[in-house]
């Protein structure tokens, strides 16, 4: 009976499975997830699914209950009574949908992801001090639970007391274990690195990037959080802002700060750097730095010297650069098109145009489906 209900179980899981997958890019143009995220798990809102119930046989020829009686009556009453208790049809007409609410852990979801945007696994550039602790099966041991019972140990040992005591009947070949018998696996815990990484996000905040802006951007680091979340269990976020001057903020504040001014984007890839030289030596973390902004910045100039930055202090220690144009209004686009003319043929720089929040599944696809 419970081998039934596991087979049941895993198999609704797959219908579930199946049903985000078919709506995940609503789910990521639409960001209906991000206020149903929990510390492990997301609670997704999913079309109806038909729950298996009970239907007549064709030898059942009853009605409601017993007796006479037409698809649709209630069980036991009068079809009268549904508008004293409050269940009648007279408040409207015409059925209604119904969106079945499910849990699903944050690495399913990165699989639902993987699997639509067919990413490949990162190869990570080495293991952190961060270490974890796994329990590995290396041995055989007495006592123990009977989940964990060897079964071709115990039966090896009663064949062996059998044939030592003189019962053992070849042409009756019985084996009955006795308690002394049996034997378990016994496991031992071994501590391994992690492999780490860090996201550090940087965000244009002057005063051409509107709310609308900064909602793709959270879309779209929600969805890169996820994916990386399941490659590296040591996965640390970091975040900064930047007009004319850069400084690093809590989550909160990247995705909500309001502010206005010019926009020097070197400030923003100096403290980057500053802070890989400060905490992440590249040796033990990935490090992925992501920038969005839409296009603007104070000159060429200033321009350059991003150029400059990311050639000698970010690229050499970083997995990839990430660059997301956001398209706003009031924004020239031309910061994506210098990153290109200076970094068009190096695979470390990856570039992204966002245009509205449907691109934000093309975007991620492109930031992501390198596998670095």
């Amino acid at each position: 009976m419970s081998l039934k209900v596991d087979q049941d179980h895993s198999r609704f899981r797959q219908i579930v499975r199946g049903k985000i997958r078919q709506n995940l890019r609503k789910y990521i143009s639409q960001g209906e997830l991000l206020g149903r995220k929990g510390k492990d798990l997301v609670t997704i809102p999913i079309p109806h699914i038909d729950i298996p119930h009970f239907t007549f046989g064709e030898k059942q020829k009853g009605g409601a209950g017993q007796g006479d009686g037409d698809v649709g009556d209630p069980v036991g009453g009068d079809p009268q009574d549904g508008d004293q208790q409050g269940n009648g049809k007279q408040a409207g007409q015409g059925g209604g949908e119904h969106n079945l609410e499910v849990d699903v852990t944050l690495d399913e979801l990165a699989d639902i992801l993987g699997e639509e945007l067919e990413l490949p696994n990162i190869l990570d550039k080495g293991k952190s001090k961060i270490v974890n602790e796994k329990d590995r099966y290396t041995g055989i041991r007495r006592v123990g639970p009977e989940s964990l019972r060897h079964f071709k140990r115990t039966y090896r040992e009663a064949l062996k007391r059998q044939i030592s005591m003189g019962i053992y009947v070849k042409d009756r070949p019985v084996i009955v274990p006795i308690p002394d018998d049996k034997r378990y696996r016994a496991w031992k815990t071994q501590a391994e690195p992690v492999a780490n990484a860090v996201i550090i996000y940087m965000m244009d905040v002057s005063g051409s990037m509107g709310d609308e802006q900064k909602e793709i951007v959270r879309m779209e680091s929600f969805w890169i959080d996820t994916w990386l979340q399941k490659q590296y269990r040591g996965l640390e976020s970091r975040f900064i802002i930047h007009d004319a001057v850069a400084r690093e903020v809590d989550r909160e504040t990247f995705f909500h700060t309001r502010e206005s001014g010019g926009t020097m984007i070197s400030s923003a890839y100096r403290l980057c750097a500053q802070l890989i030289d400060d905490h992440y030596p590249p040796e033990e973390w990935n490090i992925y730095p992501f920038h969005f902004s839409d296009g603007d910045n104070w000159s060429m100039d200033d321009t350059l010297l991003c150029v400059d930055i990311l050639k000698q202090k970010i690229l050499p220690r970083a997995n990839m650069f990430a660059y997301g144009q956001v398209e706003s209004p009031y924004g020239s686009g031309q910061f994506i098109k210098d990153l290109r003319e200076h970094f068009g043929g190096d695979d470390r720089v990856i570039s992204s145009e966002i245009r509205d929040r449907d691109a934000i599944i093309g975007s991620i696809k492109e930031f992501l489906g390198r596998g670095k």
